[in-house]
């Protein structure tokens, strides 16, 4: 008999129904020469300390570091989690063969790989490696079954994360506790928390010590059109005002007129942290809400795979792509067909084809989140907000390049020089697909993000070099401002460059090896941070709370605050999947920090303590 596990009963039973397996028991279907059984997401979990020895269960300086010979892992102390397995248990141990349909990732494969452990299961073992939930995927995949043994690499970087985060939290969190607690309040310490946490602390800190201060911008009204000094700000008002008598009275010139055409490429496809960006700028969904509900659409067939960090597809998904178009010209919301106008003019022609879009080499489990082509059924307002942005982001590679003119005016009165830019979109190409968000006066907040999507695109009046004529000066007085708080946008764009603000697409992508915590974890870590009270919503805004900034003071081991250090272990993590670095070493390493991090925290002499609870 072979024994097929997948992460939750609703994926079961798709697989169950495709491979013919359709008699139901209690935990599992049967047919076919096929058991289909299931978890419920973890149902192992590595042991707590006081499994290992009754003197870690009392918290304790004297007994840090903890660091177990040998790390084990236990079941979830749950009666329905214990029911569950034990039904597994009795299936994996007759088993001819086991197929691990877990979810086609590091979290996934650490889940599956527990279980069989825990059960004792010793026969040959299977992967079912997928990318789509569709009915055809998954006989696919059962066509083209992998050996267990390629996968061990993901297996070993998702255990040394689960080890890592076990080493440095428990000791970590107890040791900060214990030291400046005073016994009021647990302090929770993080391998990624604490980095975030510390990156909302400091950007408050520099808003909250920002002094504003005041300049002076010159500009001027011309033929309707506002140009402003190139010369830019005056630091006092009496140079402004100078500059200003110069200029009043006299006459303004065109001395230049210049029009350059260009072309703007669509977007990348989504992976799963623009995803979350694009969906709390537009919709102020959270990171966590914007993952359940693309998980969602992926287990209905809907969309792909989500937990991704990439936005290409690999060259074989080419072929396939005018049939999932096809599934969004018929895809109707309210009776109307949305997409069918945009993919119209593209029916029927070979599909654009270019490297931003396909490259095997920048695939390497996954491909971007696109949509599957099953036309969407019943979906709640919210899943087709998410299933909207992914369907015209896919729609958009294939549409031609947007092309527009940018036209530069300088002009000059008595020696100061003026400029105006305006830009007029003479083809909108991929545009046509782009839907102008509607944010709510709730949703939005103007302080929230230097990075504006859509700036405004005005067209300006014919000039013509040498013209003149009377104008309008103004001097307007302007105060420098802060940055800006995180928001949840924000926030998942600085985890994943380790702290930097990086706009430019590809320098984004460049630096991903080095992001603080996996696409799919950084909304758990947002989380977290809100249930302990570190940080509070106001609005859009990230906020911390005096518990989470006191924490951040109190902590002097840059190890545990620093976001370099800490996307410098996620690439090590990312190396030993990929089998460029040894999962020992990463464990060895990490033992030694722990220890150095307690030794440091035990001779600090000072009486700091944590003054808020």
């Amino acid at each position: 008999m072979i024994v097929c596990i997948a992460e939750k009963p609703s994926v079961a039973k798709d697989i169950a129904r495709i491979i013919g397996a359709t008699s139901a028991h209690e935990g599992y279907m049967e047919g076919n020469g096929y058991q289909v059984t299931w978890t419920f997401g973890h149902l192992c979990t590595l042991k707590e300390p006081h499994d290992y020895t009754p003197m870690w269960k009392s918290w304790s300086l004297t007994s840090l570091p903890m660091i177990p010979e040998r790390f084990g892992i236990k079941l979830i102390d749950q009666p329905s989690i214990k029911k569950q397995f034990a039904i597994i248990e009795g299936l994996m141990q007759k088993a001819d063969r086991i197929v691990n349909c877990g979810d086609a990732g590091q979290e996934g494969e650490l889940i599956q790989r527990w279980v069989m452990q825990k059960a004792g299961a010793k026969c040959p073992v299977s992967r079912l490696w997928i990318s789509s939930m569709t009915d055809e995927a998954i006989s696919e995949g059962f066509s083209q079954l992998k050996d267990q043994a390629d996968y061990q690499p993901l297996y070993l970087a998702g255990l040394s994360r689960a080890i890592g985060d076990w080493l440095l939290g428990m000791n970590a969190t107890r040791l900060y506790t214990l030291k400046y607690g005073q016994n009021r309040q647990v302090l929770s310490i993080g391998r990624v928390q604490t980095p975030t946490l510390a990156l909302i602390v400091n950007r408050q800190k520099e808003i909250d010590n920002f002094k504003p201060e005041p300049y002076w911008v010159l500009a001027t009204v011309y033929r309707d059109t506002t140009f402003t000094a190139t010369k830019g700000k005056f630091t006092s008002k009496e140079e402004g005002e100078e500059a200003f008598k110069t200029i009043e009275g006299k006459p303004f010139t065109v001395t230049k007129v210049e029009k350059k055409e260009g072309k703007e490429q669509p977007p990348q496809l989504y992976d799963l942290t623009s995803l979350q960006v694009d969906c709390n700028k537009k919709f102020g969904y959270s990171a966590e809400m914007t993952l359940n509900l693309i998980q969602a659409l992926y287990e209905k067939k809907y969309t792909t795979y989500p937990r991704v960090d990439t936005q290409y597809l690999s060259d074989d998904i080419y072929p396939k792509c005018p049939q999932t178009l096809n599934g969004l010209y018929q895809t109707k919301f309210g009776g109307q067909a949305v997409y069918a106008p945009f993919i119209k003019p593209i029916g029927g022609k070979p599909l654009k084809k270019t490297k931003r879009v396909f490259d095997t080499s920048k695939v390497t489990d996954h491909h971007a989140i696109i949509p599957t082509g099953v036309v969407p059924q019943n979906l709640s307002d919210a899943e087709r907000n998410v299933f909207d942005l992914v369907a015209r982001r896919f729609i958009g590679v294939f549409l031609p390049d947007c092309k527009f003119s940018t036209t530069t005016v300088l002009g000059e009165v008595d020696g100061i020089e003026f400029k105006v830019t305006g830009k007029e979109i003479l083809e909108p190409g991929w545009r046509v697909v782009r839907e102008k968000s509607s944010e709510n006066s709730e949703n939005s907040d103007n302080s929230e993000n230097p990075e504006k999507e859509d700036k405004e695109e005005k067209t300006l009046p014919t000039f013509v070099k040498d013209e003149s004529g009377d104008h309008q000066p103004t001097l307007t007085e302007k105060w420098t401002t802060p940055p800006p708080y995180y928001t949840e946008a924000t926030l998942l764009r600085a985890m994943e460059t380790a702290g930097k603000f990086v706009e430019d697409e590809t320098l984004r992508a460049a630096m991903k090896e080095n992001g603080i915590g996996r696409p799919s974890s950084r909304a758990s870590i947002i989380e977290t941070l809100f249930k302990r009270h570190y940080i509070k919503r106001e609005r859009k805004r990230l906020v911390a709370t005096p518990t989470g900034i006191e924490l951040i003071d109190l902590i002097r081991e840059e190890l545990l605050k620093s976001c370099e250090l800490t996307g410098i272990w996620e690439k090590k993590l990312r190396d030993i999947e990929h089998q460029k670095y040894d999962a020992q070493q990463f464990i060895n390493e990490l033992k030694q920090q722990v220890t150095d991090i307690v030794n440091d925290v035990m001779r600090d002499s000072t009486n700091r303590r944590i003054t808020i609870t």
